[in-house]
């Protein structure tokens, strides 16, 4: 019986060990496992996020768009330069009729009022094409009711104009401007190149 025991007693002792090892082995599966599972989702490639496209707008939406900003560069300078003359001219035209100033001073303002119609006519002119070609062209024509009014608006600027009230030629030119800056507002950019 002490026989026994004694292989009784080894054998629990290597029970125990059979047990330590069975849990060790399992850990380590178990370890594996999770170390297999990891290696799989790092071998998947990560998915590239989409390259966003860039539309290019039509040719003549690009064309269009630079005369509209061109125009509106134009008027707004004008309009300003517009601004600091057009007071002094009407006191001056206003002195004139009256008969306050030398003859050759008469001369220059009479000049500088032709000068400035002369400008806004041509103004006219360029937005009046403009204002067409929105409405002939297809592909401008969803823009037309923005930019609609401006060859008016400069019709308005010029009749003021040839009143000799320049203060109020001043009003319409900023209207032009402003149907000008909104038809840009919503008309698609060209992406930078």
């Amino acid at each position: 019986m002490i026989k026994f025991l004694t292989v009784f007693e080894q054998d629990g002792k290597i029970m125990k060990h059979l047990q330590i090892i069975g849990l060790s082995l399992l850990s380590l599966a178990l370890f594996t496992g999770a170390a297999d599972a990891q290696r799989k989702t790092s071998k998947t490639p990560a998915k590239k996020p989409p390259v966003a496209k860039t539309v290019l707008p039509p040719l003549e939406v690009r064309v269009a768009r630079e005369k509209v900003d061109n125009q509106r560069s134009n008027v707004k300078d004008f309009g300003d330069k517009l601004g600091t003359v057009a007071q002094g001219l009407e006191v001056a035209d206003t002195d004139a009729k009256a008969g306050n100033l030398k003859p050759v001073t008469v001369a220059k303002i009479e000049a500088k009022k032709k000068e400035i119609v002369e400008a806004i006519r041509n103004f006219k002119l360029g937005l009046g094409n403009l204002e067409s070609d929105f409405r002939t062209k297809p592909a401008l024509q969803k823009y037309l009711e923005t930019i609609k009014g401006i060859t008016d608006l400069a019709a308005t600027a010029e009749d003021s104009a040839i009143a000799g009230k320049f203060v109020a030629a001043k009003e319409p030119l900023r209207g032009i401007s402003q149907k000008l800056t909104d038809t840009l507002a919503i008309m698609p950019v060209s992406p930078p190149q």
